[in-house]
């Protein structure tokens, strides 16, 4: 499973708490690339009810996208 910020956002307004096939489901509904739906179709524990992106992916801070740019725009 290979998670990146940018396919993470993509679950960022999913309907939490969900299960491994809700969030499938819900991605295959908004569209979200392939590698979503194939990092999820990795998740082993299909009954398992998730709370947040951080219970399948620990390292995802929404917050660390706000900040990317902020030293490129402190330059200008």
């Amino acid at each position: 499973m290979l998670w990146t910020p940018e396919l993470a956002q993509y679950l960022e307004d999913a309907p939490w708490p969900a299960s491994k096939i809700e969030l499938i489901d819900y991605c295959e509904r908004i569209g979200a690339p392939p590698a979503v739906v194939k990092n999820l179709q990795e998740i082993e524990d299909e009954d398992e009810q998730f709370e947040s992106i951080g219970e399948i992916w620990p390292d995802y801070s929404a917050e660390a996208d706000e900040f990317y740019y902020d030293d490129e725009l402190n330059e200008y």
